[in-house]
């Protein structure tokens, strides 16, 4: 000791928070959204699960190829039939077949591909069959040996039942094929049963037209006779109602009163002009007598005024010259006065004859009103007489029509009904297979590896989403507010490697490992603990610690004696106290005997320090106080203040102290026990610690208002949880050599 008394001597300061650090030692994957990726987190959780996942792919392909061999070989016989166009011969009679108003192709094919399917057609097969005694089609799946003639209803409806699941009806598409198909484990009975529904098809067919084509032609048979009824009594109406009106040919009589109508009206209206003419001229010449003539167009008249305007003239010169007395005068006077009146005389009779040709105008024009008028009398009482005769003579046409026409319609279906067409066509006939169709064992097999790797992968997700365990040093520092110390990996014995179940690593094997493997992947992953506790209080690292779990058997007493080995490589003295008073551990990971002197006899005045420590012969630096026989009361010694002077004592002759303590969620030893170290390194299981205990045990640890140093994530297998990549290094030989977890070689 005296070699390390130069060292500055330990003070006790206040206890306060470590802060997380950005970043944990080992960082096994990316932080962050940027670094984060779906699809590679779900690749790690498959190669993490991937021995459930291909148990469940096992599983599933045994099963089926199991059921595959064991299931009876299955045939199929498949009859394609020709489903023409619905269109009958007869084309008079497509009304019959042509279906209700918007009836399409498809509609008509889908139609048949029910009919094939129809209950009616599978019992007249199976009766034809005689399938009811069969076995997988009678009642209960097997023959009965009896078969009565009338089954019940519901044994009926059941080998009915059967007897479609056997079937399958395919349109074939963009055709009109049918293919009818049977499958049966008798290939025999297989290609039977789909002729035999193909034929009944086929015959359904034909009578369900030939009873519809003599049902029609009853129909119009009676509906012929009613008409023939109807057309006699209409003919013999119209035929009594011109007797009575002696008509003999109505359409000559029509067109001779409508031309005599229509002579009179032409002539109406001549006379209606003359007589404006007449009446102008006559009204023209009575108010101005001395225009007659020239209105009258009178060439006497107009003589005898212009002769009588002459004489006037040379009466009025004479008289002037000779006076009027002179004879020349006398004659000249008398010839006007007589040409005067012979001018009265001619004027009264142009008068007389303007009025008569006015007055024979308007006698004219009223004849020929009187005449129309009789005759619109005459043409009305004909329309009324032709409205009757045309509507007797247009019912009685419509009644004969529709008579032929039945007629014609009742022969067609007459002939329509002796012929024996269809419009159903076989094409291939089922033949009997030679090979069975099911199981298709390797087909089979594959697509249940194929379900088997989707339930697989479904199980492997769920019993992720269920595991509330710790995973990764990530999965620490986003609980808590802890950084990830190390990680140390879970050991490789080749113990386990030839299938042991137990995953705890042999007796005096990990827990010494840095000392007995100084080079393995393990040492190193411990030496990264030391360094990291070193240098998580710089400048000075702590000198106490205090190593303890949330649950037992998480590693703590294996962390604690590697960390004490560790630390005592260094050249300092270190001593490895056992506080676990309750199922003390440390001496049975270092292999050393039992003496009766530890911990709880010093506590309890029965031996001294010196008495207690023991000196490790192949470790020089390293001391160990082991905890001694377990008292009653752990909690009450721990407490106490000769604890913290043994630990003051200790804290004066070693350099560091290192205690293995209780979990701390079952007892509170470990939180007494903590507020006299200088901080706590808590260690949790991968895999196995739940998060709600880790952050349990973070909380006591805070309550307790401790320092915690960080965490150790203990059997840490990258195989496991799906990281593949450079993990740490180790010496051996002469240099360094990468260890790549979960690779083939490893």
């Amino acid at each position: 000791m005296a070699e390390h008394e130069d060292l500055a001597p330990f003070e006790r300061r206040p206890l306060e928070r470590v802060k997380p650090r950005l970043g944990s030692v080992i960082d096994a994957g990316p932080e962050g959204s940027e670094g984060f990726s779906y699809i590679r987190a779900y690749w790690l959780i498959i190669l993490k699960r991937r021995w459930a996942v291909l148990t469940v792919v096992f599983v599933v392909a045994t099963l089926a190829a199991i059921i595959s061999f064991k299931t009876q070989p299955v045939y199929e016989a498949t009859a394609r039939v020709e489903v023409e166009a619905e269109t009958p011969q007869i084309q008079s009679l497509s009304d019959l077949y042509r279906g209700l108003p918007g009836y399409t192709d498809d509609a008509f094919l889908q139609t048949q591909v029910d009919v094939l399917q129809s209950e009616n057609l599978a019992w007249r097969t199976v009766q034809q069959l005689g399938l009811e005694n069969k076995a997988g089609f009678a009642p209960g799946g097997t023959g009965s040996g009896r078969s009565p003639a009338d089954p019940p209803a519901k044994a009926q409806t059941q080998i009915i039942q059967a007897f479609r699941g056997h079937v399958h009806v395919k349109l074939m598409r963009d055709s009109r094929m049918i293919e009818v198909i049977f499958d049966s484990t008798d290939p025999q009975l297989a290609a039977r049963a789909a002729n035999a529904l193909v034929n009944n098809y086929s015959e359904y067919n034909f009578h369900q037209k030939y009873d519809a084509t003599r049902q029609a032609s009853g129909f119009m048979e009676q509906q012929l006779d009613e008409l023939k009824a109807k057309v006699e009594k209409s003919q013999q109406a119209m035929v009594d109602y011109e007797r009575l009106h002696t008509i003999v040919d109505i359409g000559d009589k029509q067109n001779v009163v409508e031309q005599r109508l229509e002579g009179l009206s032409q002539d109406l209206t001549i006379a209606q002009n003359d007589r404006m003419q007449k009446q102008s001229l006559f009204e023209q010449a009575s108010s101005n007598d001395s225009q007659a003539a020239v209105i009258a167009q009178n060439v006497l008249l107009q003589n005898l005024e212009e002769k009588h305007a002459d004489l006037r003239g040379q009466y009025v010169d004479a008289l002037g010259q000779y006076g009027p007395n002179f004879p020349k005068v006398a004659r000249l006077r008398d010839q006007v006065n007589e040409l005067q009146s012979s001018i009265e005389r001619e004027r009264g009779r142009v008068l007389a004859r303007i009025r008569n040709d006015y007055d024979a105008a308007r006698a004219r024009e009223r004849l020929l009103s009187a005449a129309v008028a009789q005759e619109k009398v005459d043409v009305g009482k004909l329309s009324q007489l032709l409205i009757q005769h045309n509507m007797l003579k247009h019912e009685f046409e419509t009644n004969q029509q529709l008579y032929e026409s039945l007629l014609q319609h009742l022969k067609d279906a007459t002939l329509s009904a002796g012929l024996r067409a269809t419009n159903i066509h076989l094409v291939d006939a089922a033949l009997v297979p030679t090979a069975p169709v099911r199981p298709r064992i390797m087909y089979n097999i594959a697509v249940s590896m194929l379900v088997g790797l989707v339930l697989g992968v479904t199980l492997a997700l769920v019993m992720e989403g269920m595991d509330t365990s710790i995973k990764s040093a990530e999965d620490v520092e986003r609980l808590i507010a802890a950084p990830a110390l190390a990680v140390i990996p879970r050991a490789r014995s080749s113990w386990l490697r030839m299938g042991g179940g137990n995953t705890q690593p042999r007796k005096g094997g990990v827990e010494s490992i840095v000392l007995r493997q100084p080079t393995s992947s393990l040492a190193e992953a411990y030496r990264v603990l030391r360094t990291s506790i070193l240098l998580s209080t710089a400048p000075r690292p702590p000198q106490a610690l205090l190593v303890t779990s949330s649950q037992p058997g998480e590693g703590k007493t294996c962390t604690s004696v590697n960390l004490a080995m560790g630390l005592s490589q260094r050249g300092v003295p270190v001593v490895l106290v056992d506080a676990d008073m309750r199922r003390p551990g440390v001496l049975r990971a270092l292999a050393l005997a039992e003496n009766g002197a530890g911990l709880s006899t010093v506590l309890s005045g029965a031996h001294t320090l010196d008495e207690a420590l023991r000196q490790m012969e192949n470790v020089p630096n390293l001391w160990v106080l082991p905890s001694g026989p377990q008292p009653p009361n752990p909690a009450d010694l721990l407490s106490s203040p000769t604890m913290e002077k043994v630990l003051q004592e200790l804290r004066g002759r070693f350099e560091h102290l290192v205690l293995d303590s209780t979990p701390l969620l079952l007892v509170t030893d470990a939180t007494i026990v903590s507020r006299l170290v200088d901080g706590v390194v808590l260690v949790v299981e991968s895999g196995v610690t739940a998060r709600r205990g880790l952050l349990r045990a973070h909380r006591i640890l805070e309550g307790a208002g401790v320092k915690i140093l960080g965490t150790v994530l203990n059997k840490y297998d990258p195989d496991r949880e799906g990281y593949y990549g450079y993990y740490g290094s180790y010496y051996s030989g002469s240099g360094y050599t990468h260890t790549y977890y979960g690779s083939k070689d490893t």
